[in-house]
């Protein structure tokens, strides 16, 4: 996982960012990750007048990743409306959490870390094994 291109993935991320649709809130989110056979997928967020039901770009970033061929995330990357790097909310870190593999890297505001540990003791498919 050293070979992560943060930079394109930034970059990826931004350009995701400008295709936000953010009428409401106007606060317009971009996501990019490198998937484990080398393919990056991007997302970006989609409001809607019944704010419940708006989609967050790791959300999007996440059924583009299973419509180009499913896979595992190796390195993710969030970016607001002026291109700076963002943390994703806990909600979506369970989301890519799934999606991840083991060790994910996420760029964060202080740095490169671990999606454990973003998400420590994070609840996944595992769980779901045991009432099986």
């Amino acid at each position: 996982m050293t070979d992560i291109d943060w930079d394109r993935l930034r970059t990826v991320a931004t350009e995701a960012m400008h295709r936000a649709y953010a009428p409401y809130s106007n606060y317009k989110v971009g996501a990019a990750a490198l998937v484990g056979d080398g393919r990056i997928v991007s997302g970006c967020n989609v409001e809607n007048a019944s704010y419940g039901v708006g989609l967050c770009a790791e959300c999007a970033l996440v059924g583009d990743l299973h419509m180009s061929g499913g896979g595992r995330l190796v390195a993710f990357v969030c970016v607001n409306g002026q291109g700076e790097t963002i943390m994703p909310c806990g909600r979506c870190r369970q989301l890519l959490y799934e999606a991840a593999l083991p060790g994910m890297l996420l760029e964060t505001v202080s740095g490169i870390r671990s999606i454990d540990e973003v998400l420590p003791d994070a609840f996944g498919p595992r769980d779901l094994e045991v009432a099986r």
